[in-house]
């Protein structure tokens, strides 16, 4: 099998020299530096190892974990600029270079950019770009609605976040369902809205209709268990006030301590909520 890459292969230790251990691979014997080789390694021993180019061009190996490999997209930090373009820091000893003509606008040093990873064919070489949008699959085959997804948001537009479904898909979280900052290049958890007729997604960061009650619920009791049986919360309270508190909407939290209320776990105070049992006792 050809080795991979910009990516994670298992191959088989071949020699031992001073400087580290050759590994056997049907593109010839890749280097894994000394330092890299774990201590009680042997020849005939497989080994897990990351496979990119080094400053010379040569296929190295690594057991280095990078923050993202070759079909990834990824919010990784621009470490240094030059003429030809910026390096951006991903967890090896080589930094990802995104050229110029990869990049929207000029790269700066020190910020975070989303990119996508892969290999060039020309070069052979392992180069990011932030002009990403190609790489995303048009067509939806295997989400539905409801179903909870991982995100990586990718942009902020007037109509709200720009995020990254599974690695796969381009979505959208409204401006008007978001209580709390959400940076470029956070990786959360999200549910999908809606899977739309032209294959865009709507998704959402709370579970849709009585699964996100119920997951607001449990939240809800678990917060009241640890503060005494007592929270400063009610039909009042600023919806900022609820978010920072219990991470969901004022709309969740209102249908959650309904729901608590009517079950007889909870009890309704003006400007505060307390279990049942508090107030018994």
């Amino acid at each position: 099998m050809m080795v991979a890459i910009g990516d994670y292969n298992e191959l088989e230790i071949a020699k031992e020299v001073d400087f580290g251990v050759y590994l056997d691979s049907d593109d010839g014997e890749i280097l894994l530096p000394a330092k890299y080789v774990p201590d009680d390694a042997r020849v005939g021993d497989r080994l897990r190892v990351f496979i990119y180019r080094d400053s010379e061009d040569r296929m190295i190996a690594t057991t280095l974990e990078p923050k993202a490999k070759v079909g990834d997209f990824a919010a990784l930090q621009v470490k240094d600029t030059n003429q030809y373009g910026a390096f951006l820091e991903w967890g090896l000893e080589k930094d990802l270079f995104v050229p110029f003509q990869n990049q929207r606008d000029k790269m700066q040093a020190g910020r975070r950019y989303v990119i996508y990873i892969y290999l060039d064919d020309s070069s052979d070489r392992i180069v990011g770009t932030a002009k990403y949008e190609k790489y995303l699959q048009k067509e939806v085959t295997d989400l539905t609605e409801g179903q909870e997804v991982q995100l990586l948001v990718a942009g902020l537009t007037d109509l709200g976040y720009k995020v990254i479904v599974n690695n796969k898909y381009l979505g959208m979280v409204y401006k008007n369902e978001v209580f709390r900052d959400l940076p470029i290049g956070e990786q959360t958890r999200g549910y999908i809205k809606k899977v739309r007729e032209d294959q865009k997604l709507d998704v959402t960061l709370q579970r849709v209709g009585f699964g996100e009650v119920k997951d607001a619920a449990q939240i809800i009791l678990e917060k009241l268990q640890g503060a005494n049986g007592s929270l400063p919360l009610s039909d009042n309270s600023d919806p900022d006030t609820i978010y920072q508190m219990l991470g969901m909407s004022k709309k969740t939290f209102k249908r959650a301590i309904g729901t608590l209320y009517r079950q007889g776990q909870v009890v309704l105070h003006p400007e505060s909520i307390s279990l049942t049992n508090q107030i018994e006792e």
